[in-house]
């Protein structure tokens, strides 16, 4: 008899991405045949991880699932199931609206999600996940949840208080990925700056990423989504002095402007911002900072927009993506403040952002020419190895385009000289 098979599609971000390769292992051992974002629609069952983030991630998600029913109605797919992030927060109104769904789970449901199909749930084994990413790097989300008040954001709404996984599970699941062949491993929560405070009764993060470091084949840390408010300042010296932790800070800080900042409930200044951004700055020299900013949040005024544009073009950042404001249900920003900027406004300033931030790139790309990075290498594509330095992120930040005589194989780290620089990407040769 052959096996059953089974296809998870995740949408949204890489959270969601380990919750799927988390059960993709579990339906493994139950001796499935699994899949990730598989194209063929000829599956016993088939998972849609969904993503409730913004209007436009919710839409993306519904229109999958929408996709698969009609495939489900044409006898191509015999069970349909949703899970995740918008499932938890929307279920009775998508149960009600999409019934062609055999069952919502919700985003902690992996025990009934595993059990639906007949298999026997391994909660021993949770550490445990079928990598989806290229072999050489895979994310470890060190807690759920967020204790933040942010006035445009559900997500706390959708996954509840932060909740830190224990320094010895996670030290555990890294040795486990370094025996599967990963070399980077990109640290992710929604919130990194509160790891360990509720349940050790202080921020641990700067031990976790030295205890992770100490894992043999671990060769780069990368951290994703620090808060600036209450920011772990003992982490610095460790980025400055460990090799394996990358200088690289993805710090979120959505506004510069005080009454913007006000509004956002971001329970931060400017002035406070930039004398943290200083502080890295000395304390790790070299850091690249990433950046995301928000535009168009109600009450942002042109001059806001342009104080924000002038902080954007002083700091310099290596990094940045920008979002025009969506109103999401049942945040604070829906309940108390009128959304009075179009659509067509708060596009054109994003817009203005990414030109600011363009320019920004490209002359900080020329400055590498000439110069010498460490690089991983993460794929062939026609002419070019490419690969990344210590300060780009895999999928949102730029490559190296690397020209060599020699073969080089995902995951293998070269020394590469920087030939020629774009906007975002660099070109180098193998030295």
């Amino acid at each position: 008899m052959s096996k059953k098979r089974v296809n998870v599609v995740t949408m949204g971000c890489s959270k969601n991405l380990v919750d799927s390769e988390v059960l993709l292992s579990q339906l493994e051992k139950g001796k499935f045949e699994v899949m990730h974002d598989s194209n063929e629609t000829d599956f016993d069952a088939v998972f849609i991880n969904t993503c409730g983030f913004i209007h436009d991630a919710k839409q993306e998600s519904i229109d999958m699932i929408l996709d698969y029913a009609e495939a489900k109605k044409r006898g191509k797919i015999d069970k349909l199931y949703v899970m995740g992030c918008l499932s938890e927060r929307y279920q009775h109104e998508l149960e009600d609206e999409l019934p062609e769904v055999d069952r919502y789970f919700g985003k902690f449901d992996m025990k009934a999600m595993v059990e639906e199909l007949k298999v026997t749930y391994h909660p021993e084994y949770i550490y445990e996940r079928k990598i989806t990413t290229p072999s050489h790097f895979a994310y470890l989300k060190i807690s759920e949840g967020c204790n933040r008040s942010c006035s445009f954001c559900a997500i706390p709404k959708m996954t509840g208080r932060h909740k830190s996984r224990t320094i010895e599970s996670l030290v555990m699941e890294a040795r486990y990925l370094a025996k599967k062949g990963v070399k980077e491993v990109l640290l992710i929560a929604q919130d990194l700056s509160y790891y360990g405070i509720d349940i050790y009764g202080k921020n641990r993060l700067a031990e976790l990423i030295e205890k992770i470091s100490e894992v043999d084949g671990i060769e780069w840390i990368r951290l994703h989504y620090l808060y600036p408010t209450k920011f772990p300042m003992d982490i610095l010296p460790v980025m400055r002095e460990n090799p394996k932790v990358c200088k690289y800070l993805d710090m979120p800080l959505q506004h510069i402007a005080n009454p913007v900042l006000k509004n956002m409930l971001r329970h931060v200044t400017r002035e406070e911002t930039e004398a943290l951004l200083a502080k890295i700055r000395e304390e790790v020299p070299g850091v690249v900072i990433r950046t995301t900013m928000l535009v168009g949040f109600p009450g942002e005024t042109e001059e806001d927009f342009e104080e924000l544009k002038e902080f954007i073009e002083e700091q310099k950042f290596g990094r940045l993506g920008v979002f025009p404001y969506s109103e999401e249900d049942g945040t604070y920003a829906a309940e108390k403040y009128k959304d009075r900027l179009d659509q067509e406004t708060k596009q054109e300033r994003a817009d203005e952002i990414m030109e600011v931030q363009q320019y920004i790139s490209a002359e900080l790309n020329q400055q590498k020419i000439g110069k010498e990075f460490k690089v991983i290498i993460d794929r062939e594509e026609g002419d070019f190895f490419v690969g990344r330095t210590e300060f780009d992120s895999p999928e949102v930040d730029g490559e190296v385009l690397i020209t060599s005589e020699k073969s080089l194989k995902k995951g293998d780290f070269v020394t590469v000289k920087v030939t020629g620089a774009e906007d975002y990407d660099l070109y180098g040769e193998l030295i």
